[in-house]
This record gives structure tokens, sequence and C-alpha cells, in this order.
């Protein structure tokens, strides 16, 4: 007899507490594994006493399930994901659906979109957000695929979805095709910018004002306070504080080598693609590439001599106040940027993304959800066609206000040699926005000299021209460099 609403493929932990979660909300849900005799264990464990029912074999979970079928994925993104779609689709009927909750790259969930609406399948990408711990009480979830798919899933979603100010759940529909996966990758790319603007502080803390653990935790916690109150600086502050079993701090005594999955990459390889400059993000990722290097640091450290000046003389509260100013500063440009990229996908396919409502879905339950994004959430209310987050009167006037803040941190971190890649290039894309005329004429102007490539003047926009610069060449245009 068909009794569950709900299967999900998968019984890691983050798999677990999903089911769990929908468990809580009144879900019957099917718990299918690979490894069966994990279903058994689960069943006997963490599940024991729920709703929860259990399957050995696929085709035993497909009859549990109530039409239309929902099967939801939460495997390694890639080869997985594909394997247990062809084994899944003969077991199933038109109409019923398929939803990965994996991290998978949003050109595969758009070829599968596409290869099961074929076949009578609806197929939905879903970004998930949170950890364990958000898939166990609340999650960010950000759906998107068959558009068909959402009335059968939506009450299902935003009951395990993280809710927000008068009970909003963190999830809604966002887009066709890949738009979930996509949007999910720029929440992870934001989240390596996020993580690497507050490492910059810390370092910044700790070797120009020389502060001790205790000290800065005490700061981050001042800080969440302010309009910087999110989950990443409340995590900072318990992590600068805690202490190892032998008494002593266990920060210091982790390796400076940062891993990273591949999400914040897809991010700054998309930028590139698509000529957005998410130049912060994409430094945030190279800053893990550069941390890597250990033996290399280890050695350069010992051979190439930095900047005379090594201390700080100046007032260390105003100091620390200033570096606060410049992660919240820099914070804004990493979201704008994100926006930018999202806004550019929409034109390159034909989505149609609601910016306010992503901003809501990651104001809660994700690893990024933070006040913050409740005030671009209101600057898209108040015009849904904005530009750019600078562009908004609220972003903007921060942005003044942090501006001195920001560019003293960066000149003291410049004198003394402390390297701040995301502070830096934010205030870089800050400045070079803000320029009307920008020096890429001389680009233009090269481009031509060398490779005819032409240009275009101020006073006759569209009109390409090429000029024989030498006497030389020719005044007809070239492909034949492409620079």
């Amino acid at each position: 007899m068909a009794e569950a609403d709900i299967a999900l493929i998968g019984l890691a932990v983050m798999g677990q507490n999903l089911i769990l979660n929908m468990n809580d909300h009144g879900f019957v849900v099917c718990a299918f594994n690979r490894t069966v005799s994990k279903v058994d264990d689960f069943l006997a464990n963490e599940a024991k006493g729920t709703k929860v029912i259990g399957a050995h074999s696929l085709e035993e979970m497909v009859s549990k399930l109530k039409k239309p079928r929902r099967i939801i994925l939460l495997v390694k993104a890639g080869k997985a994901v594909d394997d247990f779609i062809n084994k899944l689709v003969p077991l199933l009927e038109t109409g019923d659906i398929i939803i990965d909750g994996g991290n998978s790259e949003y050109r595969d969930t758009t070829r599968r979109c596409k290869e099961l609406q074929e076949k009578g399948i609806l197929f939905v990408g879903s970004g998930v957000s949170g950890g364990e711990e958000g898939a166990r009480y609340g999650p960010s979830l950000m759906p998107g695929g068959a558009k068909e798919a959402w009335p059968h899933i939506k009450t299902i979603f935003q009951s395990i979805a993280a809710k927000v100010g008068s009970g909003e759940p963190c999830c809604d529909w966002v887009g066709d095709e890949g738009a979930g996966h996509f949007v999910k990758m720029v929440h992870n790319g934001i989240e390596y910018g996020d993580m690497q603007l507050i490492c910059e502080a810390y370092h910044l803390m700790k070797d120009v004002v020389g502060m001790e653990h205790d000290e800065m935790s005490k700061v981050f916690q001042e800080w969440n306070k302010t309009e910087l109150d999110s989950f990443l600086i409340e995590i900072t502050a318990n992590i600068l504080k805690f202490k190892d079993s032998d008494g002593k701090y266990l920060l210091p005594k982790i390796k400076d080598s940062a891993g990273q999955k591949g999400t914040g990459k897809w991010t700054a390889i998309s930028a590139l693609e698509y000529g957005v400059p998410v130049t912060l993000i994409g430094e945030a990722v190279f800053a893990r590439c550069l941390s890597s290097l250990k033996d290399e640091r280890v050695q350069a450290s010992k051979l190439l001599d930095g900047p005379k000046m090594t201390q700080f003389s100046g007032n260390k509260k105003a100091f620390l106040e200033d570096i606060r100013k410049a992660l919240y500063a820099s914070k804004i440009i990493s979201y704008a940027q994100g926006f930018m990229l999202l806004r550019q996908a929409a034109k390159e396919f034909g989505w149609t993304l609601n910016y306010g409502g992503i901003a809501l879905m990651w104001r809660g339950g994700c690893i990024i959800r933070s006040v913050f994004l409740g005030k671009i959430k209101d600057a898209f209310d108040r015009n849904p066609e904005l530009q750019n987050l600078l562009l908004d009167d609220f972003f903007k006037t921060a942005v003044e206000n942090c501006q001195d803040s920001w560019r003293r941190v960066i000149s003291t971190g410049v004198q003394i040699g402390i390297p701040m890649p995301c502070f830096t290039t934010a205030l870089s894309f800050y400045d070079g926005y803000r320029h009307e005329i920008l020096p890429a004429n001389l680009i233009q102007a090269q481009r031509d000299y060398f490779g005819a490539h032409t240009y275009e003047l101020l006073s006759k926009p569209g009109v390409f021209i090429h000029t024989n610069w030498t006497g030389h060449g020719g005044n007809v245009s070239s492909s034949a460099y492409n620079v």
C-alpha cells in the first residue's frame, strides 16, 4: 500500500536530518540507501519511534510512494546522480518527480531537466544550505527546474524550511532548468567571500593590533550586535575562544591550508564566462589556493623581505572600528557582485529571478544567513529593476559612511605587509564602478594598434574605427589576434 509522501535516497547525516525534519512536520518519508544495512540502522536508532519507513530496493521504495511520486536524491554530485536517475526512470510514471538536493553543477541540472522532460518525468534541482543543523531544524531551500513540480512539493519544502520575520519560509520557486542550483552556487561563492573577509579582519586584529584570542572573540561578539549580525560572525566568536583539552586555544594549532569543494570556483568561472566582475569571490578562491601552498610559503617566509614598518602605532580602539566598517563595506560589494552575476545569468538563460525573494531565502537557515540580507530584500522591494545594490540609497549611504575607515585599514595593512585580497579588490571595484572614465580607452587603442581590432569614439557610439597607427598597416580591421 502506498503510504509515503516522499522518499529520500542517501543516508549520510544531511539526508537523515532532512528525513527527521520532514517527519517532524507530519510527512511520511521512505528512506533508502545503496548500502541497505544503513536503512535498518537508521530505523533502529535515529528514526526509532517516528513514522519513517524504509525500503531495501528502489522497486520497494517506489511501490510505497503516493502519486505523483516524489523522490529526493541526496548523493554525491555528478555520476552518482545520473546513475540513480537511470535506475529510477523505468520504475516511474509520467508526472512523477525527481529532486536533486545535492551541490550539482547547474548545467548538469539543465541537461537532466531536458532529458527527463522527454520521458514525462519532472526534474527539480534544489539548492540546500545550512549544513547538518539546518537540514534538521530548517534549511534554506532553492528549488528550480520543472515548474509543474512546484505545487506538488511546495507544502513539504516550505514546511521544513527555516522561517524568518513573521514566519516567512526561506524557500520559494527560483526559476527554470538549473536556476535553483545556479542560485545555490552563487550563495556558496558569497560564502567563500564572507569567510575570507572575516579571516582578513582576524589577521589584522592578530598581527597588526596584537590582540589575544579571548579579546578578539569579544570583539566579534560585539560586532554581532551591529550591521554584521550573522551566523559566520557568531561562530567566529565561538571559534576564537575555544580551548583544546590541554587548556590552550585550538585555533593556532590548526594548519593554515584551506580546503574547498569547488562551488566557489564554479562561481568565479561563471563570472568570467558571462563577463561579470565578481572580483571578490574570485580573490577568495585564490586566497584558499595560496593558503594550500603551505610548504612554499614556509620557504618563502625565510627568503622574502616585507616592509620595514611592522608595528601599529595608532589608536587601537579606533582602528578596530575601522576594521568593522571595512568588513561591512567589503561585504556589501561582495553581495552586489553576486547579484550582478544572478542578473546576467537570468539574461543568458531567460530566467525570471525574484532577487528580493532570493535574499529572503538566504535570510535564514543557510551559512550566509544574516540581518544584512533583509536590507537587500528591502532594496529590491523598493526597486525590482535595481541594476546594482550600490545604486540603492541605503547601500550607497552605508558605503559612504564606511569609506574613510575602509581606506585607512587598507593603507595600514599594506604598509605593514598584511595580505588583504578581498578588502583591496572590493575597494578597487568600488573605485572602478564609480569612475565615469577608466583607462580602458588605452587598451582599445593598443588592441587596434597591434591587431586592428577597432574602437569606438565617445562622439560616435556604435561606429567602429581602425586607425593606421604606424603608417605601415592597412585600414581594415582584423580578427587575427584575440586579445
